[in-house]
């Protein structure tokens, strides 16, 4: 990838060379944000020669308090308009002007003027997170940073709560790679086992306190994490298992992986993982109770309710149905107790 310049750095180039001096020069002093966030494979830093190929801009966001954006936004946008190159270091330029408040009510349907609590935290698309704390701030006087920090991660019952529904979508599931090979149907034993596996991963971005990108970058992202390493090829193993048996057991080795790493947080009292053998089946499954352990230690009342209605998680498997943040309010609502309604 010879002379190849990641999107941060052309965004950051942008800015510096090209953005501020019109900045500079039509309302000295200004106080704004600039940075590159949102969606895009730069935004995560996982780009690369190949996503140069189309809707590749030098671009950058441009952020103003509300009164400034009253009274110089529109005088702003049309000198960025007339001043900036339709092109910048060989690409196509893009600037938007917001403030920070409407940009994070348009983008998460979220207004930061509210305190966020539990309803708000599990209706944030998870992917939608990291796409606001990643990226690059290019400049800060209008508080963007102070903002990111407030999404930098889950608080800590929230945490808890997705551990704990984490690992009720991998019990169920478990020995049921073994029944429906057992009657013949590897292919649908190799989707359970895949569901399982991208399940057991989605663990571990939780338990290193990182927010999982969208399906792309998702395997790239594990990779980074301190486990990657460790658990990816048992991981590969039971994807490219082509018998039940063999899948059953790279998964089992995964399972105490994982296990261990929960166990290492110190956030329950240890769980030991036991191999039953479900009534007289041919299935061993690795079973701990860390939905239970877990579910002892969270003490925020708001999080304790909603896990003792159903462990269900964060709102991605109505997402697609229901897309934040257009929707947000019903998907709120899906987490009200139902006298609450």
């Amino acid at each position: 990838m010879t002379g190849f310049a990641s999107g941060r750095e052309l965004s950051a180039r942008f800015y510096h060379e090209a953005v501020r001096p019109v900045l500079d020069a039509t309302s000295p002093g200004l106080p704004h944000s600039a940075a590159l966030l949102g969606r895009g494979s730069e935004v995560l830093g996982f780009d690369d020669e190949m996503s140069a190929d189309h809707d590749w801009d030098a671009r950058v966001l441009v952020f103003l308090c509300e009164k400034d954006q009253a009274r110089h936004g529109d005088a702003l946008d049309d000198a960025l308009r007339a001043r900036l190159p339709a092109r910048f270091a060989d690409h196509p330029t893009k600037y938007e002007i917001h403030t920070l408040r409407g940009y994070f009510l348009t983008h998460l349907g979220f207004d930061l003027d509210d305190e966020l609590d539990a309803h708000d935290w599990l209706t944030f698309p998870e992917e939608r997170l990291r796409m606001f704390t990643a990226g690059a701030v290019h400049h800060d006087d209008v508080g963007l940073q102070a903002v990111r920090d407030r999404f930098a991660y889950y608080p800590h019952d929230v945490w808890l709560y997705l551990l704990l529904a984490g690992w009720w979508r991998v019990h169920p599931e478990a020995n049921l790679v073994g029944r429906t090979g057992y009657v013949g149907d590897e292919l649908g034993s190799a989707i359970i086992g895949a569901q399982l596996v991208h399940d057991l991963m989605a663990l571990c971005f939780l338990m290193e306190r990182q927010y999982a990108p969208y399906s792309k970058w998702f395997g790239t992202a594990f990779s980074k994490l301190a486990c990657g390493a460790g658990l990816s090829p048992v991981l590969t193993r039971a994807l490219r298992a082509v018998s039940w048996p063999e899948r059953q057991e790279a998964l089992a080795v995964a399972y105490e992986s994982v296990a261990a790493m929960h166990n290492a947080l110190g956030v329950t009292e240890p769980v030991s993982t036991e191999v039953h053998q479900l009534w007289n089946r041919p299935f061993e499954v690795v079973w701990g109770d860390f939905p239970g352990a877990l579910r002892t230690r969270i003490t925020d009342p708001a999080v304790d309710r909603i896990a003792r209605r159903w462990p269900v998680g964060r709102i991605d498997q109505v997402r697609d149905l229901l897309p934040v943040p257009r929707h947000r309010q019903e998907l709120l609502r899906l987490y009200e107790e139902p006298d609450e309604r």
